[in-house]
């Protein structure tokens, strides 16, 4: 078994080099796979779930490279305290193997290092060959309160341990016998071997940027990185993390195939490279976020492209400390270039994409981005707003999560202020985009489905019409050759002002004729009240905007030299 896919060699040639130097490949083949699955009928077994079963590949095929198999406790420690293995090399979470059940347990009394067994899954299918190195204590508190910074088992990642962690850590380094065949996946299956090979062999890149998405269709605050990260990199490796993500999410086929429609249709052929990863949640928030620009790193990626709250768990983390994580450690010690992107959000006043340090504007003009947001129309059977999910997107990711955003009251299931608060902050403090402010904002906790729907239709209405509208207004007033503007509006322009003229020349003469004293207050009016209504009718004539037509803008065209004269020529 080789234990280096690329040789020294030619990793010297490469602009990027994997984690601690080498990619790892405990994948066995050929004869001493044939050889090491004879051995696991006499090997003593320990069944592990489907988590298991993707970590062993991970670690396998060298995703989580330079680790060879699960931790001593020395490294395992080592990682929860520091984020580094016992060597100093950064490493940010533990890979442990502590089997549950009561039958494991037996088993492990009965091992000692040295020993080997055999990890079978679910059907009892071998998957792979472990060689004790290690055998001690596993403390889930301890790793919970280190990894997790809590042990609260409403947090997905502490829950996972207290259900799937025994009581004592098994490690040593594995070998691979059997892989999982990733069903309707397996054609766009890529193992870093692979893009190391596309990237630099195939297409000679320099540069590559990595990009690693969870649960959430393709929406336009991922195309604004990705867009911005091909204006300077060579190529672009976009990972959606398949399999277990909550049922809640979209599944996670249908968010593949979001993202093949619109990476078809709107990104640049050969630049960008699609691949599922797949991956066990760790939950870990910005410590799993680190992971993340590891496995970049070991797939061949010069850059790490990470989001707000990438890898975030509800209110667990602060939104950006998966970017302040990165302080921790230095460029050199991590070995790819981690560019951090603020959260993106379409502002209609702009109409563009755009985040806090590129927008001055206030949040009655603002549409967000967020996921869960985006998730929750979808379960209501809602197309997203076309500037934060191209529609090639969102239909086919509709289908992965099933219109079920109601009950049978006609209730939202979950809170529906949430998700109009998420997505269109306008909405509580305005009566629509770019609007006037409510007297009273609304409440949160108030807001129903007839909400949504208003403010979805408001968007629907008026998202696009604000820029146009502005655009329309400086057109109107700017240009010089009024044959391309609509003739009607002037034309509508000199009705008003004609209009208003007759009422003021109308007003002037009632004023003349206007007695000092009215004889019936509530019949008639005296002078001093009628040259108030003048005085109005005269600042609405001055406040009216006239038309504007060629004959009125000559001055603005002020050189009256020929045309080649105006170029210097004197012929």
């Amino acid at each position: 078994m080789s234990q280096d896919v690329l040789s020294p060699e030619k990793l010297a040639t490469y602009p990027q080099q994997p984690h601690g130097g080498k990619l790892v490949d405990r994948v066995l083949r050929g004869k001493e796979r044939e050889e090491g699955l004879e051995k696991a009928k006499n090997l003593p077994m320990i069944m592990v779930d489907m988590e298991a079963v993707i970590t062993l590949e991970m670690i396998a095929t060298g995703v989580l490279s330079p680790n060879e198999g699960f931790m001593n406790e020395e490294d395992y420690k080592s990682v929860l305290s520091e984020g580094r293995l016992k060597d100093g090399l950064v490493w940010p979470v533990p890979l442990s193997f502590a089997p549950v059940g009561e039958r494991n347990k037996q088993l492990i009394q009965s091992l000692s290092v040295g020993d080997e067994v055999v990890l079978i899954d679910e059907q009892k299918e071998p998957v792979a060959l472990l060689e004790l190195e290690d055998i001690f204590d596993y403390d889930r508190d301890y790793r919970a309160t280190h990894l997790f910074g809590t042990t609260d088992r409403n947090h997905p990642g502490v829950d996972a341990i207290y259900r799937r962690m025994g009581d004592t850590a098994l490690g040593g380094p594995i070998k691979l016998l059997n892989r999982m065949h990733w069903g309707p996946f397996e054609p766009l299956r890529l193992e870093p071997k692979d893009t190391w090979h596309q990237f630099y062999e195939e297409k000679e890149m320099s540069s590559v940027g990595g990009f690693i998405t969870g649960a959430n269709p393709l929406h336009r605050g991922h195309e604004y990185i990705h867009r911005n990260a091909l204006e300077e990199l060579d190529g672009l490796l976009i990972q959606p993390l398949v399999e277990m993500a909550k049922r809640e999410y979209t599944r996670h086929e249908f968010r593949m195939l979001s993202y093949r429609s619109v990476m078809e249709t709107y990104y640049p052929e050969g630049r960008s490279v699609l691949a599922p990863l797949r991956v066990t949640y760790i939950f870990a928030g910005p410590r799993e976020t680190v992971l993340h620009a590891l496995i970049m790193k070991n797939y061949g990626c010069t850059h790490a492209l990470i989001g707000r709250d990438h890898a975030g768990i509800g209110d667990y983390y602060d939104k950006y400390e998966s970017h302040t994580i990165f302080d921790r450690f230095t460029p050199e010690e991590l070995g790819i270039d981690v560019r951090l992107y603020r959260e993106v959000f379409f502002c209609t006043r702009c109409d563009s994409l755009a985040t806090g340090h590129t927008c001055p504007h206030e949040d009655q003009f603002h549409i967000n981005i967020s996921g869960t947001g985006i998730r929750e129309l979808l379960r209501h059977g809602v197309l997203p707003p076309k500037e934060i999910v191209r529609p090639e997107s969102a239909r086919i990711a509709m289908q992965g999560v099933q219109p079920k955003g109601k009950d049978g009251s006609n209730q939202s299931i979950a809170p529906i202020g949430n998700t109009i608060k998420s997505l269109f902050p306008h909405y509580l403090k305005a009566s629509r985009l770019g609007g006037p402010k409510r007297d009273i904002p609304l409440n949160v906790e108030e807001l129903n489905v007839r909400d949504l729907e208003a403010a979805m239709m408001d968007v629907r209405a008026n998202a696009h019409k604000i820029y146009d509208d502005i655009a329309d207004e400086y057109s109107y007033l700017t240009d010089v050759n009024r044959s391309i503007q609509r003739e009607w509006l002037s034309d509508a322009r000199d009705d008003v002002r004609e209009h208003q003229h007759m009422v003021v020349e109308y007003l002037e003469e009632k004023v003349e004729r206007a007695p000092e004293t009215a004889s019936d207050e509530f019949m008639y009016q005296d002078k001093e009240e009628a040259e108030i209504e003048l005085e109005v009718a005269k600042q609405i004539l001055n406040e009216t905007p006239p038309s504007l037509r060629e004959e009125q803008l000559e001055k603005r065209v002020w050189n009256r030299l020929p045309y080649h004269r105006y170029r210097g020529s004197d012929e």
